[in-house]
């Protein structure tokens, strides 16, 4: 591995143990010698995490569209900032950048990110890990609505394996070092029609 990708909110959220985790999760980066890529603004966690990884001499590559040059106020001191026109676009090069994937606290913008690429990861377009930093219980009821969308037949079983999770950093990108993507398709032993 050599960069992950993080989805993470534009906003800091109400809590300052997601900021720290934005940090930890920056240090444990540096300490792996893992670069990070990332939606490329300056401000709430994207921004704490970017400038995380700077301070500590990491690299951080940032991914914007054109149009949320402005909106999500781009960082300007990134390893490198690649503008986009598109948020399709943006998503297509960072996970073509990415070895992983992790989703920190955010809002509609990183569930969508992160559904997305869990989704091509149960479709086999990849076969990268993606995980949760569950903070203070941020993800806690999205892991329980899972477990119930498996329950309730529209999740394979084996396909919940697709999504890590973890309380801390460190102990995430652990399981992504020893992860092995799961080999069943979608759509293997569908009933007949």
């Amino acid at each position: 591995m050599q960069r992950i990708c993080v989805f993470a909110g534009s906003s800091s959220g109400t809590r300052q143990a997601y900021a720290q985790a934005a940090t930890d999760l920056a240090q444990e980066l540096i300490l792996r010698n893992l670069g990070l890529v990332y939606g490329g603004a300056s401000v709430g966690l994207m921004g704490i995490l970017a400038d995380s990884m700077l301070a500590g001499g990491g690299e951080a590559i940032g991914v914007i569209p054109r149009s949320l040059l402005r909106k999500e106020v781009k960082h300007s001191g990134l390893s490198d900032l690649r503008v986009v026109e598109t948020m399709h676009e943006r998503k297509a090069m960072m996970a073509d950048l990415a070895d992983g994937f992790i989703a920190l606290p955010g809002g509609f913008g990183t569930f969508d990110e992160l559904f997305e690429i869990l989704t091509w990861a149960q479709l086999n377009f990849h076969q990268k890990p993606v995980g949760l930093l569950d903070i203070a219980g941020y993800f806690t009821p999205l892991l329980s609505f899972i477990q119930h969308v498996s329950a309730e037949g529209f999740v394979r079983p084996e396909h919940l394996t697709l999504l890590l999770h973890d309380t801390e950093p460190g102990r995430l990108l652990e399981q992504f070092a020893h992860y092995t993507p799961v080999s069943l398709s979608k759509w293997s032993e569908l009933p007949p029609r």
